[in-house]
């Protein structure tokens, strides 16, 4: 991680959608950085907000208020216009590696389009371009011939990546990139990303509902409920001392060497509130597990800081440590 300000800003930006009669809240009021060479991991269960949430960092959405600033450039306040040059430098990564791609474009035709859209290159340099991009993501120049159906899954999503990756975009936003993936082709993926990162000091927002697959990439770990952001902090301590207890049940349900025989993962009761109808204090109140104050039943709980960089969401936590 280099050093200055945050390359990515999110101030209080929140997503609202009218379903019918009703609004459903998908967004509320998150605030976040991303620092130049960081790789903030977005975990929550699905439907928590988190795809949207990348959406609008890459303005691909626009938020129902709040701002997203690149280098401090207000991105929400531009034009469709103002912003088409400034799209290169914020890119996504799509979870579905075969909905994503064009099935009627080769290989070659689909990572060589934007810098085609970009211009200022001749046919051969971007021919030249796509072959280097192409081994920078595990496969051979070779395969850029091919159309998406002749690849498996896993080269399909090496070809998203380099498609991400060819205008040097200045931030990538990876939408569960390895989800639709068997965990064999997942962990290829995976470290694809850690050299992506080791290489090219890649900034990025990787989005997942699996916490120990972010663990692997991720320096920060953001966790993700009912559209709030409810704890966050260095990757290592939300793992290992998780505070919030949507973080600790999370963490429990992740299978790993060394627990006891008789220590059962966390299971929570009841469902999430409807996005329609939510409570007036804390979302998770009704599937907490811990002795509750007066305020989880009347106030929202704002981020505080319980241990140096690790932020968290309730009334009742108190450290992580």
């Amino acid at each position: 991680m280099t050093g200055g300000g945050p390359m990515l800003q999110v101030e209080g930006v929140a997503k609202r959608y009218r379903l019918h009669r009703q609004v459903v809240r998908a967004v509320a009021g998150v605030s976040l950085e991303v620092m130049p060479g960081e790789t903030l991991g977005l975990v929550g269960e699905s439907g928590c907000g988190k795809s949207t949430l990348g959406r609008m960092m890459c303005c691909l959405e626009e938020p129902s208020e709040g701002r997203v600033l690149l280098d401090g450039l207000d991105l929400t306040a531009l034009r469709p216009r103002q912003m088409r040059p400034l799209r290169q430098r914020l890119q996504m990564i799509f979870q579905d590696p075969f909905a994503s791609l064009n099935p009627h474009r080769t290989v070659r035709q689909i990572v060589g389009l934007p810098l085609r859209l970009r211009g200022g290159m001749a046919r051969a340099a971007i021919r030249e371009r796509v072959a280097t991009l192409l081994e920078t993501v595990g496969l051979d120049a070779r395969e850029g011939s091919r159309f998406p159906h002749q690849l498996s899954g896993g080269q399909r999503q090496r070809v998203g990546i380099a498609r991400a990756l060819a205008c040097d975009p200045e931030l990538i936003v990876a939408d569960e990139p390895v989800a639709s993936l068997d965990v064999s082709v997942q962990a290829q993926i995976l470290q694809v990303f850690q050299e992506l990162q080791h290489r090219l000091g890649l900034t990025a927002v990787f989005i997942s509902h699996d916490i120990s697959v972010v663990s692997h990439v991720s320096q920060r770990i953001a966790v993700m409920y009912l559209g709030n952001i409810v704890e966050l902090g260095p990757a290592q301590s939300v793992i290992q001392y998780p505070v919030h207890p949507y973080s600790r049940a999370l963490m429990s349900a992740v299978l790993r060497l060394g627990r006891a025989p008789d220590q059962a993962p966390l299971r929570l009761s009841g469902d999430p509130p409807s996005p329609t109808a939510l409570p007036a204090g804390c979302d998770f109140a009704a599937r907490c597990y811990l002795e509750q104050v007066p305020d989880c039943q009347q106030l929202q709980p704002q981020l505080r800081e319980v241990s140096p960089g690790h932020f968290v969401a309730c009334h009742k936590a108190s450290s992580s440590v």
